[in-house]
């Protein structure tokens, strides 16, 4: 791929640059990129996935915030493909303005930990438009997204996300990958949205509004959380246990207090 030009990672860009050559083979390899795929990469960096995802796909759209970084990708990337720049906030863009007919977007990127949950939940929106999306993560937001329930780490996050995509942590990923180092261990991770719901919600911005109020205090019981939403005899009837936590509770249980809540 060559040296890299003179770029100072910026913090308030949450800039960590991706320079493990084992570990970019590892990604693209799990991406598996096709020849003319409408392939999307956020936060592209310096390319050092972009190179060789442009190398297999023959064309590349990539969405970048840091606008002096945009020359020394077009640089890195000259010879190796269509590169196509958006320059723009990953969290403001509508990526369903990218999807052709008949062709879904494959979304990639080593996303700023300091955005990650808000751009995921950004991306479910244009979930319709997306095939898959496999992104590197803190390793806590990636164990977040795969938790199950009545572990720890199991919330808003897992339940929304889970709700639209299967959810497969792939592989973790040193501090040492990344220049400059980062604080924390990272990881792979793919989603893949769901062609129809697992679970039938009712009103989708009633069920995550829901889910919301059930996490907002973990410690307390859904008879607590959920009083202004419905009556402990409701929950009852939903076929969940209003001495529960929102931690012990399935996909399948939130989708049943939403359709309560939708049809009192």
């Amino acid at each position: 791929m060559g040296n890299p030009p003179i770029h100072r990672a910026r913090k308030r860009f949450g800039q960590n640059f991706l320079q493990d050559e084992t570990v970019i083979s590892g990604i693209v390899r799990a991406i598996n990129p096709k020849k003319d795929e409408a392939i999307v990469e956020i936060g592209p960096g310096l390319g050092a996935l972009t190179q060789p995802l442009l190398e297999q796909t023959g064309r590349l759209a990539v969405v970048e915030l840091d606008r002096d970084l945009i020359p020394y990708l077009k640089a890195n990337c000259l010879t190796r493909g269509e590169l196509t720049v958006h320059e723009a906030d990953a969290l403001k863009f509508d990526f369903s303005t990218l999807a052709q007919p008949q062709q879904l977007l494959r979304i990639v990127g080593n996303l700023p930990y300091n955005i990650s949950t808000p751009l995921i939940f950004h991306l479910l929106e244009s979930a319709s438009v997306i095939q898959d999306m496999h992104f590197m993560l803190q390793l806590e937001v990636v164990n977040r997204l795969a938790a199950e329930p009545g572990s720890k780490t199991y919330g808003r996050l897992s339940v929304i996300t889970q709700y639209y995509c299967q959810v497969q942590k792939l592989f973790e990923v040193g501090r040492e990958a990344f220049s400059p180092t980062p604080k924390v261990s990272s990881a792979i991770v793919r989603l893949t949205p769901y062609v129809e719901p697992p679970v039938d919600v009712g009103n989708l911005s009633a069920f995550a509004k829901l889910v919301t109020a059930a996490f907002a205090q973990r410690r307390k019981t859904l008879r607590n959380t959920l009083k202004s939403w419905l009556s402990e005899t409701e929950i009852e009837k939903a076929g969940v246990d209003p001495g529960n936590r929102a931690e012990q509770l399935s996909l399948s249980a939130f989708a049943s207090l939403s359709r309560a809540t939708q049809s009192r």
